[in-house]
């Protein structure tokens, strides 16, 4: 359900969040993303940053700067303003991708609980572009929708320790990139060699909240390739305006 007006709940004394429905939706996150950049525009006094989810935004603001009450009337009448032209035109980054394996520990444990071959699981996973709701969880993480149900799969009963950079997960109808080496309970399908954050570069993160990203299979020898264009810093990531 979207709502017919923004909901506003304290997130204590120095946050607010402003709330579009309780529904994950492309058109509930489009609203998410337009009143944030409709603030980076307005470059309010005493806001601090801005944090999107899939529903809803987190606002951190300095209560010495802008009252509470201020700070609501004047989201609100940036919630009302029509949809920013700058939202329709994302981006398609293409996300390569090994699968199985060493890399995807758990791609036959995914094709087994859905009844699928290991090659239909490839097929649904990189067969659709993936909408990035929101980064979190891990610096440069995405959250991706869109990905089928029928490659859904429970996260694992015990997490995992140590999972490596550039890790490709599955967790129930989710699916997303593991930045760096991290502890983690999502369904491990494979791996890419890019690195999607380094905090020494500009931008760290090679997407935001509003991309697309679409997995491409590639072979073992290409991921080596790959990383090893990475590392030299000749490797260009494909990327094309989202249709």
């Amino acid at each position: 359900m979207i709502y017919d007006q923004p909901r506003f709940l304290p997130g204590g004394d120095e946050a607010l969040f402003v709330e579009f429905g309780d529904e994950i939706s492309p058109k509930l996150n489009r609203r998410v993303r337009n009143l944030k950049l409709a603030i980076e525009k307005q470059r309010i006094p005493g806001i601090i940053e801005s944090v999107p989810t899939y529903r809803s935004l987190l606002i951190y603001f300095e209560p010495l700067q802008v009252h509470p009450k201020e700070l609501r009337e004047i989201l609100f009448r940036l919630s009302q303003q029509p949809l920013e032209s700058e939202l329709s035109k994302p981006r398609l980054i293409e996300i390569p991708t090994v699968y199985g394996g060493e890399y995807g520990p758990d791609l036959e444990f995914v094709a087994a609980h859905n009844k699928l071959s290991v090659n239909e699981v490839i097929q649904i996973h990189t067969g659709t572009p993936y909408l990035i709701y929101m980064i979190g969880f891990l610096p440069g993480f995405p959250y991706l929708g869109g990905m089928s149900a029928k490659i859904a799969a429970p996260r694992l009963d015990t997490p995992r320790t140590r999972i490596p950079a550039g890790s490709v997960g599955i967790a129930g109808t989710q699916t997303g990139i593991y930045p760096a080496e991290s502890p983690g309970g999502w369904r491990l399908i494979g791996r890419t060699p890019l690195k999607v954050f380094d905090p020494t570069r500009e931008p760290p993160a090679l997407f935001q909240a509003g991309d697309y990203l679409k997995f491409v299979s590639v072979t073992p020898y290409e991921f080596i390739q790959i990383g090893e264009a990475v590392v030299r810093e000749t490797y260009a990531v494909k990327e094309s305006p989202m249709s």
